[in-house]
């Protein structure tokens, strides 16, 4: 073992004393292999790694999935089992890459199975505030030397990237189940320039006569016309090493047909084999198709599909042989056919029936966060789909494409998607909306490609990719780039007009949820998985606020977490409130003088605000009809008739913080003393909010919106996203409908026709109302892009004035969950409906 000494160039200042080195000792010299750390000095996460659990004979498996974690105090690193019991805080983001946190408690597990194996296992800590101050001391963290205990130094799983509990081969990718993780996935597979004897081949169309029979394995030659993505298949009991599968569609002359790769040829191979690629292959087996998988649409190629059988190729029994053909190898007479697509132009979108196929090319102006949905129906453990939202136009039409693009096991370009990028999509399908723009969703056999991939693949010589690419060469980039945005809060389509009672096997319909099951999927909600759910209940209290809450100061950024133990640990949850006496005191209702002032104030501060949102370009000033003599004092005669009237109904506008507006019920004070639970730890962010994009801020931008990574880079240090002024939101308070349970929701209107959320957006006009604009999710008319002015918009005061309609109104309310690392608990409303516009049926 190295001391400490040889690692002490690869530290900023002199040598230190290594916290890990001495607790490994420590463990070593102890009688009980447990220790708890008397001053515990912070350690730096710089990976955290996922693998399938083991299963525990006799006991409750405690979760799907196991983690390791490699810590580094500066001059060791150690790799170190997570205990089961602080899964969650992973679940959370709170233990996460590039933050340091404090060992209270750890042991050492030997393997009693395995000769010189073994390791420690972290099983209390403390998850300490802001970025990692370890970390800012290392020059170089690949350098550091791995820590591995006396005499197990020969170990090749401790000096290897597998998990540490070794009845496992690979880790997992962090967030989800499709995408490659680790050292095992070659990047390429080398091609033959080797002669081939295609003397004694067989056709495709000869596979499916001869399945039931008594066949020879002859050669098959091949070429790719298909790539789908990775599927995971591995659960509890299943002894494979590597349980992955992956579908090909292959083709020769006489026809398609499907070609499943196996087990430990995927991490040999997927990476290596594409769309255009030819295959000659030997030692394949047949096998009869699984019908119920999905398949892309390939009736544009004209040529025959074979469905009843399907090619494996598997790693033994028999040992498949696959050869890469070099391209200049090829031959015109095997007769292959030409890889072909079908690209849909945006204008063409909107006649093409729901759920058919299409290819899409265009320039990305706007690109969502990542985000996860848990599967449903899954059978083995808990799984996680990610997905991402872009907008992207084509220049055939002012309309964008909007595309819902789920991970494709290719994950240097998903994550790469950004603003003004040549995004190509193959294998989407149509999503046709009542009332609203159609999307376009990825499949399982869609790949995607941005720039810097394009070069080789097949559809560069498309005429209508050619087409695009011309009328890029039209586009000044400055002009495009007041158009873009990254990342925050969106989703699509929006509620539909009618809310319908969902049926037990209605997918695509918003589950309706009792408030105290609400309170359990927020309980369950794990980082940046997104639900969508609907509640009954009465809208009791809204609030204005100028401002989101602040990144920094919520979760594990701005806070300690406290120790967690592997005996027991709470739960993360929304905060509940019982309001004090003193927090139920109404403020003093304003007067109509003092309400008049305040909207005469809060217009002209949310004019100074425009100009600084989206980039901070100037305002053009323009003359406004309440700066005419005439109209301001018009204005002021119109605003004093409401002010009186509003004040007499009883509106309360409690100006509590200056910036801080309020309504609320006649009968919520009481109702509020009568409260089991008040969930008000979700609302908005600064994180919900996106930002426009630059190329400066790239990198900065993408590692925002992108999922925490499992590794830590020194780029993570760099300076995060910086605030983003926002013209205000409504803290809605909607209290359960058998007043039990109330939970507080963020409003946050579309309020300009520039912002990412507008696209698509039904924009039937309405009256500005509390009711109507949390019905339609924008205030009336949108702010104009060019004079990037709010002067047309509602004051809150003119929107709050009209609160009282909401009194005693039996409302369904839809909501946005979404998790946003640590205790941020993003709730947003995303339409509340009438129960007028309610079906039952």
């Amino acid at each position: 073992m190295e001391d400490d000494s040889s690692c002490s160039s690869a530290v900023t200042g002199p040598a230190q004393v290594s916290f890990l080195q001495r607790t490994l000792e420590r463990l070593s010299s102890t009688q009980c292999l447990k220790l708890t750390a008397e001053e515990a000095s912070p350690v730096a996460v710089i990976a955290l790694q996922r693998y399938l659990s083991e299963q525990t004979e006799g006991q409750q498996q405690p979760d799907s999935y196991s983690y390791d974690v490699t810590l580094t105090d500066g001059v060791w690193r150690a790799k170190c089992v997570v205990h089961s019991s602080l899964n969650h805080l992973v679940h959370r983001n709170t233990l996460r890459t590039g933050a340091d946190i404090s060992i209270a408690q750890c042991s050492f597990v030997y393997n009693e199975r395995r000769l010189g194996h073994g390791y420690m296992c972290i099983e209390k800590l403390r998850c300490g505030a802001g970025r990692s101050e370890v970390l800012s001391r290392v020059k170089d963290v690949s350098a550091l030397p791995m820590l591995v205990k006396h005499g197990m130094e020969r170990s090749t799983v401790l000096q290897s990237d597998v998990p540490l509990q070794v009845s496992r081969k690979h880790y997992l990718s962090l967030w989800n189940n499709d995408d490659p993780e680790g050292d095992m996935w070659t990047s390429g597979c080398p091609s033959s320039d080797t002669v081939l004897d295609v003397s004694k081949i067989t056709l495709l169309c000869s596979l499916e006569s001869s399945f039931r029979n008594t066949w020879k394995s002859l050669p098959l030659l091949v070429k790719i016309i298909n790539k789908s993505r990775l599927r995971y298949y591995g659960k509890f009991g299943l002894k494979i090493d590597y349980p992955y599968q992956a579908y090909f569609e292959v083709a020769d002359q006489s026809g398609t047909m499907s070609l499943v790769l196996w087990n430990e040829l995927c991490p040999e191979f997927y990476q290596g084999l594409n769309v255009g690629t030819v295959l000659y292959l030997q030692n394949y087996s047949l096998k009869q198709s699984y019908s119920n998988r999905s398949r892309p649409q390939m009736d544009h190629y004209r040529i025959k599909s074979f469905n009843s059988v399907e090619i494996c190729l598997n790693p033994r029994n028999p040992a498949s042989v696959i050869t890469v053909v070099s391209p200049k190898s090829v031959l015109p007479q095997w007769g292959l056919p030409e890889v072909s697509y079908q690209f849909t132009t945006r204008s063409e979108l909107d006649k093409l029936a729901n759920n058919a196929a299409c290819d899409i090319i265009g320039l990305v102006t706007f690109v969502g966060r990542v985000e996860r949905v848990k599967s449903k129906g899954n059978k083995g453990p808990e799984k996680f789909w990610t997905y991402r939202w872009v907008h992207a136009v084509d220049g055939t039409t002012e309309q964008h494409f909007i595309l819902e693009i789920f991970s494709s096991s290719q994950p240097e370009i998903f994550s790469r998607i950004c603003p003004m990028t040549y995004l190509v999509c193959t294998q989407m399908r149509v999503c046709q909306v009542e009332g609203a723009l159609p999307y376009v969703t990825s499949s399982c056999e869609t790949e995607m490609f941005i720039t810097g991939y394009h070069k080789g693949q097949p559809y560069v010589s498309d005429p209508r990719v050619k087409s695009f690419i011309q009328w890029t060469k039209t586009l000044k980039d400055n002009v495009i780039l007041q158009k873009t945005a990254v990342g925050g809060h969106y989703c699509y389509p929006r509620a539909p007009k009618i809310f319908s009672q969902p049926t037990a096997d209605a997918s695509g319909q918003v589950p309706l949820v009792a408030a105290a099951d609400l309170k359990k999927e927020l309980e369950t909600l794990q980082y940046r998985e997104h639900k969508k759910l609907a509640i009954q209940g009465q809208i009791t209290a809204v609030r204005y606020m100028n401002s989101p809450k602040s990144t920094e100061s919520q979760g594990p950024e701005g806070k300690e977490v406290p120790d967690v133990s592997a005996d027991a640990h709470e739960q993360a949850v929304p905060d509940t409130h019982n309001p004090t006496t003193a927090e139920q005191t109404l403020s003093a209702i304003l007067t109509s003088e003092e309400i008049l002032a305040s909207r005469r104030k809060r217009r002209m501060r949310n004019a100074e605000q425009s100009s600084l949102s989206h980039g901070g370009v100037p305002a053009k000033r323009r003359a406004r009809h309440e700066n005419t003599e005439e109209g301001r004092g018009q204005e002021e005669e119109e605003e004093e008739e409401e002010g009186v009237q509003d004040v007499e109904r009883g509106l309360q506008l409690q100006n509590q913080a200056s910036d801080v507006l309020s309504w609320e019920s006649s009968g919520w004070l009481k109702q509020r003393q009568e409260l089991c639970q008040h969930l008000c730890g979700g609302g908005l962010y600064q994180d919900s909010i996106s930002r426009r994009f630059t190329f400066d801020e790239k990198n900065v931008l993408l590692q925002w919106s992108n999922l925490q990574a499992m590794r830590w880079t020194p780029e993570q240090t760099a300076d995060m996203t910086p605030p983003v002024v926002s013209p205000g939101y409504y803290q809605i308070t909607i209290l359960g409908i058998n007043k039990q349970i109330a939970v507080d929701a963020a409003y946050f209107p579309v309020v300009r026709s520039n912002e990412p959320r507008a696209v698509g957006l039904l924009q039937d006009p309405h009256g500005n109302t509390m009711l109507s604009c949390l019905s339609s999710g924008f205030l009336c008319p949108l702010s104009d892009t060019e004079d990037n002015s709010d002067a047309s918009l509602p004051a809150p005061e003119e929107i709050l004035m009209t609160a009282s309609e909401l009194e005693d109104t039996h409302m369904v309310c839809i909501l946005d969950l979404c998790h946003l690392g640590g205790d941020k608990v993003e709730i947003l409303i995303n339409k509340v409906y009438r129960v007028t516009e309610v079906s039952l049926e």
